[in-house]
C-alpha cells in the first residue's frame, strides 16, 4: 500500500529510463494499488512493462463492498493479478480455499495469477516447511490451469525482516514445488527481502526463474538494478 498516483508518474519516469538496455527475455511486472492501476496503465500501453493487480475477489460482481472482479482488472488493461500474498492470508483471513477460489476467477477472466506460498517462522523452526507448502499446493491448485500460472514461494519470515532464505535453500524448495506440479515449465519465483544486493547470487540459481520483489520494488533505480540482474 504505497503510491498515490502522482507518486507512481514519478516513479515510472525514473524506472523506466532504467530499462533501455534489459535484455528482450526478462518479463518485468509492476502490481500496483488499485487506485494506480488506470493511470499506470495509460503509461505502459504499448511498452516492456507488464501491469498486475494485489488482488481479486472470486465473484465477478455482487454486494462485496471493497473488492475488485476480474473484469473490472481485465478492462483497464491488467495481464496479472497476486494471489493468496502472505499479509493477505495473515491479516485478511485468506484461506487456501479463498486463494482458489480467487486463482480460478483470475483465469476466468484472462488473467493470469502468481500463486503465493510459504511458511512461517514458527512451522520453518518445526521443520514442517515441506509439509505447509505442499498443502498450500494440494488446496489451492484444484481446477487450476497451470499453463497460465505463475508461483512464487515466499518465506514469511524472510519478508521485510531484511532475513534473506539462503538461495540454494529457496532453490530446493523451489525444486520441490516444481515436482508437486502438472506443468514443470510454470515459472516459479522467489521472494523474500529481495534486493539489488543479493539478486545476481538468487538468480544464479537453476530453479528459481525470478522474484517477487516487495520494498525494494519502492526506488526506482533499486528495483531497475534488480530487473537488470547479471
Amino acid at each position: 500500500m504505497y503510491k498515490t498516483q502522482a507518486q507512481a508518474l514519478e516513479f515510472l519516469q525514473v524506472f523506466k529510463a532504467k530499462l533501455d538496455e534489459t535484455e528482450d527475455f526478462k518479463e518485468v511486472l509492476l502490481c500496483v494499488p488499485f487506485t494506480d492501476l488506470s493511470v499506470v496503465s495509460k503509461i505502459l500501453h504499448g511498452g516492456i512493462i507488464r501491469l498486475g493487480a494485489q488482488n481479486i475477489h472470486w465473484e465477478a460482481e455482487g454486494a462485496f463492498t471493497g473488492e475488485i472482479s476480474g473484469q473490472m482488472l481485465e478492462e483497464i488493461g491488467v495481464d496479472y493479478v497476486i494471489v493468496g500474498h502472505s499479509e493477505r492470508r495473515q491479516y485478511f483471513a485468506e484461506s487456501d480455499r479463498t486463494v482458489n477460489l480467487r486463482l480460478l476467477a483470475a483465469q476466468k477472466a484472462g488473467l493470469t495469477p502468481i500463486l503465493c506460498v510459504g511458511e512461517t517462522k514458527q512451522q520453518r523452526d518445526a521443520n514442517q516447511t515441506e509439509e505447509v507448502i505442499i498443502n498450500q499446493l494440494k488446496y489451492a491448485l484444484p481446477n487450476v490451469d497451470q499453463k497460465r500460472l505463475v508461483i512464487a514461494y515466499e518465506p514469511i519470515w524472510a519478508i521485510g525482516t531484511g532475513e534473506t532464505c539462503a538461495s540454494t535453500e529457496a532453490n530446493r524448495v523451489i525444486k520441490l514445488i516444481r515436482s508437486r506440479l502438472s506443468n514443470f515449465d510454470v515459472t516459479i519465483q522467489y521472494g523474500g527481502s529481495v534486493k539489488p544486493d543479493n539478486i545476481d547470487e538468487i538468480m544464479g540459481q537453476p530453479e528459481i526463474d525470478g522474484v517477487l520483489v516487495g520494498g525494494a520494488s519502492l526506488d526506482p533505480i533499486g528495483f531497475a538494478r534488480i530487473v537488470n540482474y547479471q
